[in-house]
């Protein structure tokens, strides 16, 4: 099974920045998306960022956009998501994840329950 394992989280004052790296090993068949999603204490799972493996287009919460940029490398083997300008509102364990089927569409890309594998998260903690 395709393995996710997300770094470089840590804690941090507003307004500083932070790039979260989601190394992709074992065994990938997949050929779908690569996303980021997140999650703060208290509140259900949301959407941050996603991208075809292809890297053809790009798809960004609106609470995130034109701060956060979702990319990978060029053997597609890890993402990442840098974060600039970071809020104390952004504080959140940050997932990695893959779909098994590609997406072009920003409502199917942005939902869960469209990836099938998942990192284990990292911590992002921005105080005020």
């Amino acid at each position: 099974q395709v393995q996710l394992a997300e770094s470089g989280g840590g804690l941090v004052q507003a307004g500083a920045s932070l790039r979260l790296s989601c190394t992709r090993s074992g065994r990938i068949f997949e050929n779908g998306n690569l996303a980021w999603f997140r999650q703060a204490p208290g509140k259900e799972r949301e959407f941050v960022a996603s991208m075809p493996r292809d890297g053809s287009t790009t798809y960004y919460a609106d609470s995130v956009k034109g701060r956060f940029t979702i990319s990978r490398d060029n053997a597609q083997r890890t993402l990442f998501l840098q974060m600039n300008s970071l809020k104390p509102e952004d504080t959140a364990v940050y997932y990695c994840a893959t779909s098994r089927t590609i997406y072009y569409n920003s409502q199917l890309a942005s939902r869960d329950q469209s990836y099938a594998f998942w990192g284990q998260g990292t911590q992002v903690t921005v105080s005020s």
